[in-house]
């Protein structure tokens, strides 16, 4: 072998390749022996190729591939040589052709692997190796074609996000990663300062008083593709590192930061995937969103509405409609809407048995729910089972207001707390999504926004008003004269992206007149003293001429999580920490050398087993 340079890559040779001479490089995926051949799947991150080593071969190269085991690494030199019509494989993208090897070069030999790439179940799906396993081992996970589709989606979404923003005139920024603390909802990552004792630097949970400030220096469209860092529990999709995808613009209002992402996430969806999205989304206010959805990121993939049912509570003497009928109409948590709250579940009475209504309401106890109500419209269109003793004779009446009809299921929650009713059958709702397979198939990716969020929450444990997003968000104007005497009713002029029941992205116009931004901090207890500590510099910029500006940034992690069709973002980032912010690879985080903390200046008064 002159080289053992490749000349194509594993994903590269097609028919009209026939007869070339060419040398592949890659690992050993597959070998099987048949008839004195041996057939080698090689593997790069182009693709699959597989190599014959036919019977007739010199002693040298069959004794080599005799020696070959999975994940060797390997340079082959051969021949392209086309397959016959019966013969190809159209399963993979290099299936027309096989390469007849002529030499074979090991490069570096593997040791028996901690568990096997590409495993499939007789069912066709994949075999999932402990999560612990494949993060302790996350460059060989990583070898795997669903991690190596995962991770060069994510560079592909990332750099059509930088296309397309840089298309609209937008600048991408880079801000500090060492920051000023300041209160954002969650725990910072601190950063001790050897050379200032007792200072501490912060690991941005967001760029978001820097993107501000960039508006102030007049660059008006900004963008970054933001490392941000909380020390919050992990889940699924949350991560103590994550990226995402952060945004700004001056002299601007909320239609056009909705539809600048519109626009974005379209031209990512049709650049990456071929996926033709809505030019807009759905729009939902914050209140629709929990009255119909139970959620403020509601799964639109199916159309499994919650409808009022107070009525319901005058039909009868069920005592525990009655408090949930009687907030109806009157101001629950600000939001005149009726804490009975109903599901009709279409054409499934007959397959959901007692125990599975029970699991149910187990889930629905778990959002605060006193219970879970129901009962079955039978074949001869009466009620039976549940609460149906108490509504006999009412079958006309109720599945006539209710939409109901035979072999329906009716699920009720009835609570004082309008909020708490919604979300409880809402998380019920989601469960049947899933237990029923109630997602539209060509509906594969449902965007909505949620509009007009309450902009305080009153915290009942501290007794005072707090802001729901955060406090530089602009109030809808309608509101400013009301902001001190009812701030119950204010909405705030803030924005949520949702996509298949995850909040997707969240965003806002941002307020940029001093003496509205201290308002808020009064409203909130923030002394005018105490707001200049945290956000002095922020404050102080505000004063020069700061433009009106907002601004969202959507989750690079999640989105790509969602594209793939995962569960969890650990899946499409390269390496991840696990549940317990740890990472089984690198064994971070450890301890360090006591010469490094003392010339921090700080002392560890506890200390992790080792």
């Amino acid at each position: 072998m002159e080289t053992i340079k490749r000349t194509h890559t594993c994903g590269e040779l097609r028919g009209c390749d026939d007869g070339k001479t060419v040398v592949l490089n890659g690992w050993v995926h597959r070998i099987r022996e048949h008839g004195g051949i041996s057939f080698i799947n090689l593997r790069d991150r182009y693709g699959i190729t597989q190599v014959v080593v036919d019977s007739d071969s010199s002693a040298e190269l069959l004794d080599t591939a005799k020696n070959l085991r999975m994940e060797f690494c390997i340079a082959v030199e051969g021949v392209v040589r086309a397959r016959p019509e019966s013969m190809i494989n159209k399963d993979m993208v290099t299936g027309e052709v096989e390469l007849v090897a002529k030499e074979i070069k090991i490069l570096s030999k593997s040791e028996v692997l901690p568990f096997m790439l590409d495993e499939m179940n007789k069912d066709g799906t994949p075999v999932i190796a402990n999560e612990d396993l494949r993060l302790k081992y996350r460059y060989l996970d990583l070898r795997s074609q669903r991690m190596q589709h995962n991770i060069i989606l994510r560079s592909q979404v990332a750099f059509a996000t930088r296309e397309y923003l840089t298309s609209k005139g937008f600048l991408e920024i880079e801000t500090p990663t060492f920051i000023k603390s300041t209160p954002e909802g969650a725990r910072d990552y601190l950063v001790p300062s050897r050379v200032h004792p007792g200072k501490f630097y912060s690991l941005p949970q967001s760029p978001q008083l820097y993107k501000q400030l960039l508006m102030v220096s007049g660059f008006d469209k900004y963008f970054q593709i933001a490392r941000c860092y909380r020390d919050e529990d992990a889940r699924g999709d949350r991560q103590p590192e994550f990226t995402q995808i952060d945004m700004e613009m001056s002299f601007t209002n909320r239609e056009e930061v909705l539809e600048t992402t519109e626009g974005m996430m379209g031209y990512i969806f049709k650049k990456t995937m071929d996926v033709d999205l809505p030019v807009h989304f759905d729009r939902l206010s914050w209140e629709d969103a929990f009255d119909f959805y139970g959620s403020d990121k509601p799964d639109l993939r199916f159309d499994l509405k919650m409808q009022d049912a107070d009525f319901m509570a005058g039909l009868s003497d069920f005592g525990a409609f009655k408090a949930g009928a009687a907030a109806c109409g009157r101001d629950v948590q600000r939001h005149k809407r009726t804490g009975l709250k109903a599901l009709v579940v279409k054409n499934v009475a007959d397959k959901y048995s007692r125990k599975k209504i029970e699991e149910l309401e187990a889930l629905a106890k778990k959002y605060k729910a006193k219970g879970l109500a129901w009962m079955k419209v039978n074949a001869a269109g009466t009620f039976e089972g549940g609460i149906s003793k108490f509504y006999a004779g009412k079958e006309s009446d109720i599945c006539g207001k209710l939409g109901a009809e035979n072999n329906d299921l009716l699920l009720f929650v009835s609570d004082e707390n309008w909020q708490v009713a919604c979300t409880a059958l809402g998380a019920v709702r989601k469960q049947l999504g899933k237990d029923l397979n109630l997602y539209n198939p060509a509906d594969e990716f449902h965007f909505a926004w949620i509009i007009d969020f309450p902009y305080f929450a009153w915290n009942e444990e501290e007794n005072h008003w707090e802001t729901e997003h955060h406090m530089f968000t602009l109030p809808q104007e309608k509101y400013w004269p009301v902001l001190e005497s009812d701030p119950g009713s204010v909405k705030g002029d803030l924005y949520d992206l949702v996509l298949n029941g995850y909040e997707l992205a969240s965003g806002s116009m941002r307020i940029n007149d001093p003496e509205l931004q201290q308002r808020i901090f009064k409203i909130v207890g923030y002394s005018e003293e105490r707001a200049k500590k945290a956000f002095g510099f922020l404050v102080e910029a505000f004063k020069y001429g700061a433009p009106p500006h907002g601004g969202i940034a959507p989750g690079l992690d999640r989105l790509i999580m969602l594209m793939c069709h995962e569960e969890s973002i650990h899946e499409v980032i390269a390496f991840p920490k696990n549940n317990v912010a740890a990472s089984p690879m690198d064994e971070c985080p450890s301890f360090v050398d006591e010469q490094l903390v003392k010339d921090l200046h700080i002392a560890i008064t506890e200390r992790e087993e080792e």
